[in-house]
Protein backbone atom coordinates (compact mmCIF):
# COMPACT_ATOMS: atom_id res chain seq x y z
CA UNK A 1 0.00 0.00 0.00
CA UNK A 2 1.23 3.27 -0.74
CA UNK A 3 2.52 4.94 2.27
CA UNK A 4 0.47 7.36 4.54
CA UNK A 5 -2.68 6.17 2.07
CA UNK A 6 -5.88 4.43 3.36
CA UNK A 7 -6.90 1.34 1.15
CA UNK A 8 -9.58 3.58 -0.40
CA UNK A 9 -7.45 6.57 -1.05
CA UNK A 10 -4.89 4.17 -2.40
CA UNK A 11 -7.99 2.73 -4.58
CA UNK A 12 -8.58 6.39 -6.34
CA UNK A 13 -5.35 7.24 -6.81
CA UNK A 14 -5.07 4.26 -8.89
CA UNK A 15 -8.01 4.77 -10.42
CA UNK A 16 -7.15 8.14 -12.03
CA UNK A 17 -3.56 6.90 -12.88
CA UNK A 18 -5.17 4.45 -14.96
CA UNK A 19 -7.56 7.18 -16.02
CA UNK A 20 -4.82 9.62 -17.07
CA UNK A 21 -3.40 7.06 -18.99
CA UNK A 22 -5.83 6.13 -20.72
CA UNK A 23 -6.37 9.72 -21.66
CA UNK A 24 -2.90 10.38 -23.20
CA UNK A 25 -3.41 6.84 -25.36
CA UNK A 26 -6.52 7.96 -26.46
CA UNK A 27 -4.68 11.14 -27.95
CA UNK A 28 -1.82 9.33 -29.61
CA UNK A 29 -3.74 6.88 -31.53
CA UNK A 30 -6.22 6.37 -34.06
CA UNK A 31 -9.81 5.80 -32.60
CA UNK A 32 -10.15 2.50 -34.23
CA UNK A 33 -6.96 1.41 -32.86
CA UNK A 34 -7.41 2.83 -29.15
CA UNK A 35 -10.85 0.76 -29.18
CA UNK A 36 -9.79 -2.32 -30.75
CA UNK A 37 -6.28 -2.68 -28.58
CA UNK A 38 -6.72 -0.63 -25.39
CA UNK A 39 -10.28 -0.06 -24.21
CA UNK A 40 -11.06 -3.49 -24.23
CA UNK A 41 -8.45 -3.80 -21.59
CA UNK A 42 -9.16 -5.37 -18.01
CA UNK A 43 -6.69 -3.90 -15.07
CA UNK A 44 -5.32 -5.20 -11.47
CA UNK A 45 -2.98 -2.21 -10.20
CA UNK A 46 -0.61 -3.59 -7.28
CA UNK A 47 -1.27 -1.39 -4.08
CA UNK A 48 1.98 0.75 -4.01
CA UNK A 49 1.24 1.94 -7.68
CA UNK A 50 4.37 0.42 -8.81
CA UNK A 51 3.17 -2.25 -10.95
CA UNK A 52 0.06 -3.12 -13.05
CA UNK A 53 -1.34 -6.22 -14.45
CA UNK A 54 -3.16 -5.88 -18.20
CA UNK A 55 -5.36 -9.11 -18.52
CA UNK A 56 -5.84 -9.50 -22.42
CA UNK A 57 -8.49 -11.94 -23.92
CA UNK A 58 -6.00 -14.56 -26.16
CA UNK A 59 -2.43 -15.15 -26.62
CA UNK A 60 -2.09 -12.90 -29.98
CA UNK A 61 -3.28 -9.76 -28.21
CA UNK A 62 -1.29 -10.40 -25.47
CA UNK A 63 1.83 -10.52 -28.20
CA UNK A 64 0.91 -7.31 -30.25
CA UNK A 65 0.34 -5.66 -27.01
CA UNK A 66 3.29 -6.65 -25.95
CA UNK A 67 5.44 -5.77 -29.40
CA UNK A 68 3.09 -2.46 -30.16
CA UNK A 69 1.48 -0.96 -26.79
CA UNK A 70 3.54 -1.91 -23.56
CA UNK A 71 6.23 0.57 -23.61
CA UNK A 72 4.19 3.47 -24.84
CA UNK A 73 1.80 2.84 -21.25
CA UNK A 74 4.85 1.92 -18.92
CA UNK A 75 6.31 5.44 -20.27
CA UNK A 76 3.20 7.22 -19.22
CA UNK A 77 2.86 5.39 -15.78
CA UNK A 78 6.15 6.42 -15.01
CA UNK A 79 6.11 10.25 -15.57
CA UNK A 80 2.56 10.27 -14.40
CA UNK A 81 3.22 8.58 -10.92
CA UNK A 82 6.92 9.82 -10.86
CA UNK A 83 8.93 6.51 -10.36
CA UNK A 84 8.99 3.12 -12.50
CA UNK A 85 5.75 1.16 -12.78
CA UNK A 86 5.82 -2.13 -14.33
CA UNK A 87 3.63 -3.32 -16.88
CA UNK A 88 2.77 -7.27 -16.69
CA UNK A 89 0.34 -8.71 -19.05
CA UNK A 90 -1.95 -11.95 -18.26
CA UNK A 91 -4.80 -13.61 -19.51
CA UNK A 92 -8.17 -13.07 -18.78
CA UNK A 93 -9.61 -15.06 -15.84
CA UNK A 94 -12.88 -16.82 -15.86
CA UNK A 95 -13.71 -14.49 -13.46
CA UNK A 96 -12.66 -11.17 -14.53
CA UNK A 97 -10.25 -9.48 -11.78
CA UNK A 98 -11.94 -6.33 -12.14
CA UNK A 99 -15.00 -7.28 -10.95
CA UNK A 100 -13.45 -7.39 -6.89
CA UNK A 101 -10.69 -4.55 -7.78
CA UNK A 102 -12.15 -1.33 -6.35
CA UNK A 103 -9.10 0.49 -8.06
CA UNK A 104 -10.61 0.28 -11.53
CA UNK A 105 -12.92 2.75 -12.62
CA UNK A 106 -15.95 1.62 -14.67
CA UNK A 107 -15.40 3.37 -17.31
CA UNK A 108 -11.62 1.39 -17.26
CA UNK A 109 -13.72 -1.70 -17.82
CA UNK A 110 -14.37 -3.01 -20.85
CA UNK A 111 -17.80 -2.29 -22.90
CA UNK A 112 -18.61 -5.98 -22.49
CA UNK A 113 -18.90 -5.70 -18.54
CA UNK A 114 -20.37 -2.70 -18.07
CA UNK A 115 -23.80 -4.07 -20.49
CA UNK A 116 -23.65 -7.47 -19.14
CA UNK A 117 -23.47 -6.83 -15.60
CA UNK A 118 -27.17 -5.73 -15.65
CA UNK A 119 -29.77 -7.68 -17.82
CA UNK A 120 -29.76 -5.34 -20.88
CA UNK A 121 -32.87 -3.57 -22.30
CA UNK A 122 -34.35 -4.56 -25.52
CA UNK A 123 -36.29 -7.61 -27.01
CA UNK A 124 -35.34 -10.77 -25.34
CA UNK A 125 -31.66 -12.38 -25.98
CA UNK A 126 -30.98 -9.25 -28.47
CA UNK A 127 -27.49 -7.21 -27.26
CA UNK A 128 -27.60 -3.66 -28.34
CA UNK A 129 -24.19 -2.92 -28.27
CA UNK A 130 -25.31 0.45 -26.46
CA UNK A 131 -23.01 2.35 -23.58
CA UNK A 132 -25.83 3.21 -21.25
CA UNK A 133 -23.83 6.35 -20.06
CA UNK A 134 -24.27 8.25 -23.65
CA UNK A 135 -27.17 9.89 -22.93
CA UNK A 136 -28.83 13.39 -24.56
CA UNK A 137 -28.70 14.58 -21.03
CA UNK A 138 -24.83 13.77 -21.30
CA UNK A 139 -24.64 15.74 -24.18
CA UNK A 140 -23.55 19.14 -23.86
CA UNK A 141 -25.41 21.43 -26.74
CA UNK A 142 -23.92 24.18 -28.22
CA UNK A 143 -24.19 25.82 -32.14
CA UNK A 144 -21.70 23.05 -33.44
CA UNK A 145 -24.26 20.42 -32.65
CA UNK A 146 -27.56 21.23 -32.47
CA UNK A 147 -29.47 20.61 -35.66
CA UNK A 148 -27.45 17.63 -35.18
CA UNK A 149 -28.46 16.65 -31.95
CA UNK A 150 -32.08 18.31 -32.41
CA UNK A 151 -32.21 15.30 -35.83
CA UNK A 152 -31.29 13.10 -33.53
CA UNK A 153 -33.70 13.63 -30.96
CA UNK A 154 -36.66 13.73 -33.30
CA UNK A 155 -35.46 9.90 -35.02
CA UNK A 156 -35.13 9.14 -31.35
CA UNK A 157 -38.80 10.01 -30.07
CA UNK A 158 -40.55 9.33 -34.19
CA UNK A 159 -38.34 6.17 -35.34
CA UNK A 160 -39.15 5.24 -38.98
CA UNK A 161 -40.48 8.48 -39.35
CA UNK A 162 -38.89 11.90 -41.08
CA UNK A 163 -35.34 11.85 -41.34
CA UNK A 164 -34.35 8.45 -42.82
CA UNK A 165 -31.90 7.69 -43.09
CA UNK A 166 -30.10 10.13 -40.94
CA UNK A 167 -26.30 10.41 -41.69
CA UNK A 168 -23.73 12.80 -39.65
CA UNK A 169 -20.46 13.72 -40.48
CA UNK A 170 -17.66 15.42 -38.87
CA UNK A 171 -14.68 15.31 -37.49
CA UNK A 172 -12.84 12.93 -34.95
CA UNK A 173 -14.10 13.07 -31.39
CA UNK A 174 -17.07 15.51 -31.82
CA UNK A 175 -19.27 13.34 -30.61
CA UNK A 176 -21.03 11.64 -33.78
CA UNK A 177 -20.84 8.58 -31.96
CA UNK A 178 -22.60 9.93 -28.51
CA UNK A 179 -25.57 11.08 -30.66
CA UNK A 180 -26.21 7.08 -31.81
CA UNK A 181 -25.86 5.50 -28.51
CA UNK A 182 -27.90 8.76 -27.03
CA UNK A 183 -30.87 7.63 -29.86
CA UNK A 184 -30.64 4.13 -29.54
CA UNK A 185 -30.82 4.88 -25.56
CA UNK A 186 -33.63 6.79 -25.51
CA UNK A 187 -35.73 4.56 -27.92
CA UNK A 188 -35.16 1.65 -25.45
CA UNK A 189 -36.94 3.64 -22.70
CA UNK A 190 -39.69 4.74 -24.58
CA UNK A 191 -39.99 1.11 -26.47
CA UNK A 192 -38.04 -1.78 -24.22
CA UNK A 193 -38.87 -4.48 -26.47
CA UNK A 194 -37.66 -2.55 -29.64
CA UNK A 195 -34.39 -4.80 -31.80
CA UNK A 196 -31.93 -1.80 -31.38
CA UNK A 197 -28.01 -2.44 -32.86
CA UNK A 198 -25.08 -0.09 -33.07
CA UNK A 199 -22.16 -1.48 -34.44
CA UNK A 200 -18.69 -0.08 -35.99
CA UNK A 201 -18.70 -0.53 -39.84
CA UNK A 202 -15.38 -2.77 -39.59
CA UNK A 203 -17.98 -4.85 -37.51
CA UNK A 204 -20.50 -5.13 -40.31
CA UNK A 205 -17.59 -5.94 -42.59
CA UNK A 206 -16.38 -8.92 -40.57
CA UNK A 207 -20.10 -10.15 -39.74
CA UNK A 208 -20.30 -9.94 -43.74
CA UNK A 209 -16.52 -12.39 -44.12
CA UNK A 210 -17.70 -15.01 -41.58
CA UNK A 211 -21.05 -15.42 -43.49
CA UNK A 212 -19.25 -15.77 -46.27
CA UNK A 213 -17.15 -18.50 -44.59
CA UNK A 214 -19.67 -20.57 -43.13
CA UNK A 215 -22.59 -19.85 -45.83
CA UNK A 216 -24.70 -18.82 -43.11
CA UNK A 217 -26.09 -15.01 -44.80
CA UNK A 218 -29.72 -16.77 -44.24
CA UNK A 219 -28.99 -15.92 -40.43
CA UNK A 220 -26.93 -13.43 -41.42
CA UNK A 221 -29.90 -11.16 -42.95
CA UNK A 222 -32.41 -12.71 -40.44
CA UNK A 223 -30.13 -10.21 -38.03
CA UNK A 224 -29.88 -7.23 -39.74
CA UNK A 225 -33.37 -7.08 -41.30
CA UNK A 226 -35.53 -7.76 -38.46
CA UNK A 227 -34.09 -4.65 -36.47
CA UNK A 228 -35.90 -1.88 -35.25
CA UNK A 229 -32.93 0.61 -35.46
CA UNK A 230 -29.56 0.13 -36.59
CA UNK A 231 -27.05 2.67 -35.92
CA UNK A 232 -24.16 2.29 -38.02
CA UNK A 233 -20.78 4.04 -37.56
CA UNK A 234 -17.82 5.34 -39.86
CA UNK A 235 -19.17 4.32 -42.95
CA UNK A 236 -16.37 4.83 -44.81
CA UNK A 237 -15.04 1.86 -44.28
CA UNK A 238 -17.22 0.69 -46.71
CA UNK A 239 -14.64 1.77 -49.57
CA UNK A 240 -13.57 -0.66 -51.70
CA UNK A 241 -15.43 -3.65 -50.23
CA UNK A 242 -17.90 -4.14 -52.80
CA UNK A 243 -19.65 -7.43 -51.09
CA UNK A 244 -19.67 -5.61 -48.30
CA UNK A 245 -21.55 -2.99 -50.15
CA UNK A 246 -23.73 -5.07 -51.89
CA UNK A 247 -24.98 -6.95 -48.15
CA UNK A 248 -25.19 -3.58 -46.89
CA UNK A 249 -27.36 -1.72 -49.84
CA UNK A 250 -29.82 -5.07 -49.02
CA UNK A 251 -29.88 -4.02 -45.05
CA UNK A 252 -31.10 -0.91 -46.20
CA UNK A 253 -33.63 -1.54 -48.69
CA UNK A 254 -34.85 -3.89 -46.17
CA UNK A 255 -35.15 -2.13 -43.25
CA UNK A 256 -36.79 0.97 -44.92
CA UNK A 257 -39.16 -1.24 -46.30
CA UNK A 258 -40.32 -2.51 -43.24
CA UNK A 259 -40.48 1.29 -41.74
CA UNK A 260 -36.97 0.78 -39.47
CA UNK A 261 -35.03 3.67 -39.04
CA UNK A 262 -30.88 3.92 -40.03
CA UNK A 263 -28.75 6.31 -38.31
CA UNK A 264 -25.02 6.37 -39.95
CA UNK A 265 -21.85 8.26 -39.17
CA UNK A 266 -18.44 9.22 -41.53
CA UNK A 267 -15.89 11.42 -41.26
CA UNK A 268 -17.08 13.02 -44.59
CA UNK A 269 -20.35 14.35 -46.51
CA UNK A 270 -22.06 11.60 -48.31
CA UNK A 271 -20.84 12.50 -51.77
CA UNK A 272 -17.50 13.41 -50.30
CA UNK A 273 -17.33 9.40 -49.75
CA UNK A 274 -14.61 7.83 -52.14
CA UNK A 275 -14.78 4.08 -53.25
CA UNK A 276 -18.45 3.81 -52.45
CA UNK A 277 -20.64 2.75 -54.96
CA UNK A 278 -22.75 5.60 -56.35
CA UNK A 279 -26.14 4.01 -55.39
CA UNK A 280 -25.52 3.24 -51.84
CA UNK A 281 -24.14 7.07 -51.85
CA UNK A 282 -27.31 8.07 -53.44
CA UNK A 283 -29.27 6.03 -49.80
CA UNK A 284 -26.68 7.45 -47.73
CA UNK A 285 -27.78 11.46 -49.41
CA UNK A 286 -31.47 10.41 -49.39
CA UNK A 287 -33.02 11.36 -46.05
CA UNK A 288 -30.92 14.32 -43.70
CA UNK A 289 -27.15 15.18 -43.67
CA UNK A 290 -26.34 16.82 -40.68
CA UNK A 291 -23.20 17.48 -39.57
CA UNK A 292 -21.42 18.66 -36.08
CA UNK A 293 -18.28 21.47 -36.01
CA UNK A 294 -15.45 21.59 -33.70
CA UNK A 295 -17.00 23.15 -30.42
CA UNK A 296 -17.07 26.48 -30.63
CA UNK A 297 -15.17 28.44 -27.27
CA UNK A 298 -18.03 28.54 -24.79
CA UNK A 299 -19.08 25.38 -25.58
CA UNK A 300 -16.07 23.80 -24.66
CA UNK A 301 -15.48 25.75 -21.98
CA UNK A 302 -19.53 24.41 -20.64
CA UNK A 303 -17.86 20.81 -21.38
CA UNK A 304 -14.94 21.22 -19.35
CA UNK A 305 -17.00 22.19 -16.21
CA UNK A 306 -19.58 19.37 -16.85
CA UNK A 307 -17.04 17.01 -17.17
CA UNK A 308 -15.07 17.77 -14.46
CA UNK A 309 -18.41 17.42 -12.36
CA UNK A 310 -19.02 14.46 -13.58
CA UNK A 311 -16.06 13.23 -12.51
CA UNK A 312 -16.29 13.79 -8.57
CA UNK A 313 -13.96 17.22 -9.21
CA UNK A 314 -14.53 21.16 -9.61
CA UNK A 315 -13.11 23.23 -12.71
CA UNK A 316 -12.68 27.47 -11.83
CA UNK A 317 -14.53 28.72 -15.16
CA UNK A 318 -11.22 30.77 -15.48
CA UNK A 319 -9.04 27.53 -15.91
CA UNK A 320 -11.72 25.66 -18.10
CA UNK A 321 -11.41 28.74 -20.54
CA UNK A 322 -7.53 28.70 -20.54
CA UNK A 323 -8.18 24.94 -21.51
CA UNK A 324 -10.82 25.34 -24.20
CA UNK A 325 -8.49 28.48 -25.78
CA UNK A 326 -5.86 25.92 -25.80
CA UNK A 327 -7.80 22.80 -27.01
CA UNK A 328 -9.68 23.92 -29.55
CA UNK A 329 -9.64 19.95 -32.44
CA UNK A 330 -12.26 17.94 -30.11
CA UNK A 331 -14.59 17.00 -27.35
CA UNK A 332 -11.96 13.72 -26.91
CA UNK A 333 -9.05 15.84 -26.56
CA UNK A 334 -10.92 18.17 -24.26
CA UNK A 335 -11.63 15.37 -21.93
CA UNK A 336 -8.06 14.07 -22.12
CA UNK A 337 -6.61 17.25 -21.33
CA UNK A 338 -9.07 17.53 -18.17
CA UNK A 339 -8.23 14.18 -17.15
CA UNK A 340 -4.50 14.79 -17.55
CA UNK A 341 -5.00 18.45 -14.74
CA UNK A 342 -7.31 16.55 -12.75
CA UNK A 343 -4.58 13.68 -12.19
CA UNK A 344 -2.01 16.03 -11.82
CA UNK A 345 -3.88 18.15 -9.16
CA UNK A 346 -4.76 14.41 -7.17
CA UNK A 347 -1.03 13.06 -7.47
CA UNK A 348 0.45 16.49 -6.51
CA UNK A 349 -1.90 17.69 -3.89
CA UNK A 350 -2.26 20.87 -5.25
CA UNK A 351 -5.53 22.60 -6.55
CA UNK A 352 -6.69 23.20 -10.11
CA UNK A 353 -5.40 26.36 -11.22
CA UNK A 354 -3.99 27.91 -14.40
CA UNK A 355 -0.70 27.50 -13.29
CA UNK A 356 -1.21 23.87 -12.90
CA UNK A 357 -3.27 23.34 -15.96
CA UNK A 358 0.18 25.25 -17.51
CA UNK A 359 1.78 22.02 -16.27
CA UNK A 360 0.02 19.20 -16.69
CA UNK A 361 -0.30 20.32 -20.41
CA UNK A 362 2.82 21.67 -21.02
CA UNK A 363 3.52 18.57 -23.12
CA UNK A 364 0.83 19.24 -25.15
CA UNK A 365 1.16 23.22 -25.37
CA UNK A 366 4.49 23.08 -26.42
CA UNK A 367 3.79 20.56 -29.76
CA UNK A 368 0.82 22.91 -30.39
CA UNK A 369 3.25 26.29 -30.18
CA UNK A 370 5.53 24.51 -32.10
CA UNK A 371 3.24 23.20 -35.21
CA UNK A 372 0.11 25.32 -35.67
CA UNK A 373 1.77 29.16 -36.32
CA UNK A 374 0.30 31.30 -38.84
CA UNK A 375 3.19 30.84 -41.27
CA UNK A 376 2.72 27.07 -41.56
CA UNK A 377 -1.39 28.00 -41.87
CA UNK A 378 -0.05 30.08 -44.66
CA UNK A 379 1.63 27.18 -46.31
CA UNK A 380 -0.94 24.07 -46.06
CA UNK A 381 -3.32 26.26 -47.53
CA UNK A 382 -1.57 27.84 -50.11
CA UNK A 383 -0.19 24.05 -51.17
CA UNK A 384 -4.11 23.44 -51.01
CA UNK A 385 -5.45 25.60 -53.06
CA UNK A 386 -2.19 25.60 -55.51
CA UNK A 387 -1.39 29.23 -54.84
CA UNK A 388 2.08 30.98 -53.91
CA UNK A 389 2.76 31.59 -50.38
CA UNK A 390 3.79 34.94 -50.70
CA UNK A 391 0.33 35.56 -52.51
CA UNK A 392 -0.96 35.57 -48.71
CA UNK A 393 0.74 38.72 -47.78
CA UNK A 394 0.78 40.31 -51.61
CA UNK A 395 -1.62 43.16 -52.75
CA UNK A 396 -3.04 40.67 -55.40
CA UNK A 397 -7.27 40.62 -55.01
CA UNK A 398 -8.57 37.97 -57.84
CA UNK A 399 -10.98 35.56 -56.39
CA UNK A 400 -8.44 32.58 -56.82
CA UNK A 401 -6.25 34.15 -54.38
CA UNK A 402 -8.44 36.92 -52.35
CA UNK A 403 -10.42 33.44 -51.44
CA UNK A 404 -7.28 31.17 -50.02
CA UNK A 405 -6.05 34.22 -47.91
CA UNK A 406 -9.12 34.35 -46.16
CA UNK A 407 -9.72 31.08 -45.16
CA UNK A 408 -5.92 31.47 -44.13
CA UNK A 409 -6.62 34.45 -41.92
CA UNK A 410 -10.09 32.36 -40.31
CA UNK A 411 -7.75 28.96 -39.29
CA UNK A 412 -4.88 31.80 -38.20
CA UNK A 413 -7.80 33.25 -35.75
CA UNK A 414 -8.90 29.77 -34.90
CA UNK A 415 -5.91 27.56 -34.16
CA UNK A 416 -3.39 29.86 -32.85
CA UNK A 417 -3.38 32.97 -29.98
CA UNK A 418 -2.51 35.69 -32.25
CA UNK A 419 -4.91 38.72 -32.20
CA UNK A 420 -6.59 39.98 -35.22
CA UNK A 421 -3.53 43.00 -35.68
CA UNK A 422 -0.69 40.70 -35.31
CA UNK A 423 -2.81 37.86 -37.68
CA UNK A 424 -2.67 41.51 -40.45
CA UNK A 425 0.44 42.36 -39.92
CA UNK A 426 1.38 38.84 -40.55
CA UNK A 427 -0.90 38.96 -43.79
CA UNK A 428 1.20 41.90 -45.27
CA UNK A 429 0.51 44.22 -43.12
CA UNK A 430 -3.59 44.28 -43.44
CA UNK A 431 -5.70 46.08 -40.82
CA UNK A 432 -7.16 44.17 -38.27
CA UNK A 433 -10.96 45.24 -39.59
CA UNK A 434 -9.68 42.83 -42.70
CA UNK A 435 -8.66 40.04 -40.90
CA UNK A 436 -12.33 40.50 -38.86
CA UNK A 437 -14.22 40.69 -41.85
CA UNK A 438 -12.86 37.39 -43.55
CA UNK A 439 -13.03 35.46 -40.17
CA UNK A 440 -16.87 36.22 -39.82
CA UNK A 441 -17.52 35.25 -43.46
CA UNK A 442 -15.58 32.50 -43.81
CA UNK A 443 -17.42 31.15 -40.60
CA UNK A 444 -20.94 32.16 -41.61
CA UNK A 445 -20.15 30.40 -44.99
CA UNK A 446 -18.96 27.23 -43.40
CA UNK A 447 -22.50 26.59 -41.50
CA UNK A 448 -23.96 27.16 -45.33
CA UNK A 449 -21.46 25.11 -47.79
CA UNK A 450 -20.83 21.92 -47.54
CA UNK A 451 -17.80 21.68 -50.20
CA UNK A 452 -16.33 24.70 -48.09
CA UNK A 453 -16.94 22.96 -44.48
CA UNK A 454 -15.27 19.88 -45.85
CA UNK A 455 -12.35 21.54 -47.09
CA UNK A 456 -11.87 23.41 -43.67
CA UNK A 457 -12.05 20.26 -41.80
CA UNK A 458 -9.43 18.85 -44.08
CA UNK A 459 -6.64 22.11 -43.70
CA UNK A 460 -7.71 21.77 -39.78
CA UNK A 461 -6.80 17.88 -39.38
CA UNK A 462 -3.61 18.63 -41.83
CA UNK A 463 -2.47 20.81 -39.50
CA UNK A 464 -2.73 19.02 -36.24
CA UNK A 465 -0.71 16.25 -38.48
Amino acid sequence: MTEGMRPEETADAGAALWQACLGELSQDMPEQQFNTWIRPLTVQLRDDLSGIILFVGNRFKMDWLRAQYVGRVAEILTRLQGHPVQVELALTPRESIVRSNPSVPPSARPAHELTEAAEEPGAPGFRSRLNSGLTFDALVEGTANRMARAAAMHVAGSPGQLYNPLFIYGGVGLGKTHLMHAIGNKLLVDRPDAKVLYIHAEQFVSDVVKAYQRKTFDEFKQHYHSLDLLLIDDVQFFANKDRTQEEFFNAFEALLAKKSHIVMTSDTYPKGLTDIHERLVSRFDSGLTVAIEPPELEMRVAILINKAISEGSEMPEEVAFFVAKNVRSNVRELEGALRKILAYSRFNQKDVSIQLAREALRDLLSIQNRQISVENIQKTVADYYKIKVADMYSKKRPASIARPRQIAMYLAKEMTQKSLPEIGELFGGRDHTTVLHAVRKIGAERQQLTELNQQLHVLEQTLKG
